[in-house]
Order: structure tokens, then C-alpha cells, then sequence
């Protein structure tokens, strides 16, 4: 039996005592807190992800952290949010990045469940951000939603119908992997997508590119274009506006095909928010839907904590059935 699979008493169900962990396993660090029944943050750790050792010594990092969180008190359920694709039923890595050694194929749950001695829950981190920010964050009690996060790379994940949709396949809403958006090669191994424009990544490599000796001798980040468009600098302006013009066309693509019309955008890149937010609502209002509907976008709310409190409300919900 996988830990996906323990049953839970009814008194457990209903007890207002019930504690939930979240825990997103990150390629640098692992967070962790500790949440009521109501997703109140009662303690939270975090570590040095051990990306290029194991899959077993992640679980493991998490593990203690979740343990030390509990401090021998019973858990109701623990929620995880991981980078790559995820088998969310079966609680295992399906496709990780080479960044990570022995994730591709790991079990998590049965892994880290058997350890906790706890029902234990697996979602992609930008599903996972997205559930987050659907419960607590910026867009609390919307029904339908697209999540963006502009970080290293670019994510994307569908809540429909008032529920996560992650497809037969795990890697519905994977808006950053959508062709046509450039000529440049893509970390995945494509060409052309949305990450090859909008990461962060990408802004500092597409700024280097253009600005050429004029970039000086900080290194280039894309909170440091954010703040040089900012400031003025053209090259960077027209940089960052490439990225909003991308991130509102695969936001006009998928509202065209899902009609959702709430997106909540999150990740690194935010930190140029009220530029490059600007830039992105004006892209979307030149194009928009053929609904006519006004799109809402908002910048996500939880900030760090988006993954870990996404991931406690999984457990939450498989375990209380308390919506979303």
C-alpha cells in the first residue's frame, strides 16, 4: 500500500487538533511548515536542498524537517511540492531537470510517508503554487485560474471548476513550454518557447546579449534589468518588454482555449512587478478575449510560502475534504 493510500479514521477527520505539514523540495532549498486545520503557520525550517546527492537524501532533508516541526505530535497529513513532472497519484517524480541526481522515478510519498508515519501527498511546486494562492494568497475563492511563476524557469498550472487540473499526464497548464514565442533553443531541449523570453534566466541572458559591453560590471540577474528598465535603460526596457508581451500571449492563449479569466503570477522575476506588471496588463488590453471578459491579473500574495501552504492544503483536503 502507498502512503497515498492510508486510511483515516473519522475522529482524525474531524478533530479541530489536526496538524498539516508542506514542504516544497526546491533545487536549493527545502522549506517546511507546520499548519492548523485552518492553514495558520504554527512553525516553519527550512535546509539546503542536497539536489545532486539523492533522491533519498532530499526525502530524507525533508523528513527531519518535518519531523523537528511536529516534535513527536501526531500529523494528519503532509503535503509536498517538488520541481519537474509528478505522477500526483502515485506520489513519485515522473521527469526531473539534470539538476537534480536519483529525483527522476524517486517515491516520494511512500518514502516520506513511511517515515512520518503519515498520509503523505505529491504535487508539481507550481501546482502546488497555485492550490496556495487559490486558498490564502492573492486570488482566495477564485473557481477558475491560470498560475504563472517566472523564476529560473517558466511554470504554469490550471485550477478549474474549483479544483487543481493537472492533466491525464501530469503537465497540463505548462504554459512555459509552448512554442512560438522565439527562435532561441529552450532548456528542455525545444526551441522557441515562452521560457526562451519570460525566465529569469532568460532576461539576464537575452540583456547580456544586446547591451554587450554597455551591461557593466555587475553581474546580470533579471532583478538587475527590472531595475536598469526602471531606471531608464532602454536595452532592458525593451527586454523585459519582450518577456510581458510573451508572458500575455500565453496567457491570451490560454484563456482562448479555457476561458479562465483570473491569473495570478509569481516567481523571482515579480520582484520588477510594477513595471513589468504594467507591461502585461497593457499587452493583454491591445488583444483582449474574444469573451470580452476583463482578465484579472494579480501578482501572488504568499510569497515564499506559496508552495509550502499549497502543499499543506492538499493534505487538508484529502484528508478533511475541506474545499479547495
Amino acid at each position: 500500500m502507498s502512503s497515498t493510500d492510508h486510511l483515516v479514521s473519522g475522529d482524525q477527520r474531524a478533530s479541530p487538533d489536526a496538524l498539516f505539514a508542506g514542504v516544497d523540495i526546491g533545487g536549493t532549498t527545502t522549506q517546511a511548515v507546520l499548519c492548523d486545520a485552518d492553514l495558520t503557520v504554527l512553525a516553519r525550517a527550512d535546509a539546503a536542498t542536497p539536489a545532486r546527492v539523492s533522491g533519498e537524501a532530499m526525502v530524507r532533508v525533508a523528513g527531519d524537517l518535518v519531523a523537528g516541526l511536529a516534535d513527536g505530535r501526531p500529523l494528519s497529513g503532509v503535503g509536498v511540492g517538488a520541481a519537474g513532472v509528478v505522477d500526483a497519484v502515485e506520489g513519485r517524480i515522473l521527469v526531473a531537470s539534470d539538476s537534480f541526481t536519483g529525483w527522476s522515478g524517486f517515491p516520494v510519498t511512500r518514502i516520506l510517508g513511511d517515515r512520518l508515519g503519515a498520509p503523505t501527498y505529491l504535487d508539481n511546486d507550481v501546482n502546488a503554487f497555485l492550490r496556495g494562492e487559490v486558498n490564502t494568497g492573492a486570488i482566495a475563492g477564485a473557481s477558475e485560474a491560470l498560475g504563472i511563476t517566472l523564476g529560473t524557469g517558466v511554470g504554469g498550472a490550471l485550477w478549474l471548476d474549483g479544483r487543481l487540473w493537472d492533466g491525464p499526464r501530469g503537465a497540463a497548464g505548462e504554459i512555459g513550454h509552448i512554442p512560438g514565442f522565439s527562435d532561441d533553443p529552450c532548456t528542455c531541449g525545444g526551441r522557441g518557447h515562452l521560457e526562451t523570453l519570460a525566465s529569469g534566466r532568460s532576461i539576464a541572458r537575452r540583456y547580456e546579449e544586446r547591451a554587450g559591453a554597455f551591461s557593466g560590471t555587475d553581474p546580470i540577474t533579471a532583478r538587475v534589468v527590472g531595475e536598469r528598465a526602471a531606471e531608464g535603460d532602454l536595452v532592458a526596457l525593451g527586454v523585459l518588454a519582450d518577456a510581458a508581451a510573451g508572458v500575455a500571449r500565453g496567457i491570451l492563449i490560454t484563456v482562448g482555449l479555457l476561458d479562465v479569466a483570473t491569473v495570478v503570477v509569481g516567481g523571482g522575476v515579480t520582484h520588477s512587478w510594477d513595471l513589468l506588471g504594467r507591461l502585461i496588463r497593457e499587452s493583454l488590453e491591445s488583444q483582449p478575449p474574444v469573451s470580452g471578459a476583463p482578465i484579472r491579473l494579480e501578482r501572488a500574495g504568499l510569497g515564499a510560502d506559496a508552495v509550502t501552504l499549497g502543499s499543506a492544503a492538499r493534505a487538508r483536503f484529502e484528508t478533511l475534504r475541506v474545499a479547495p
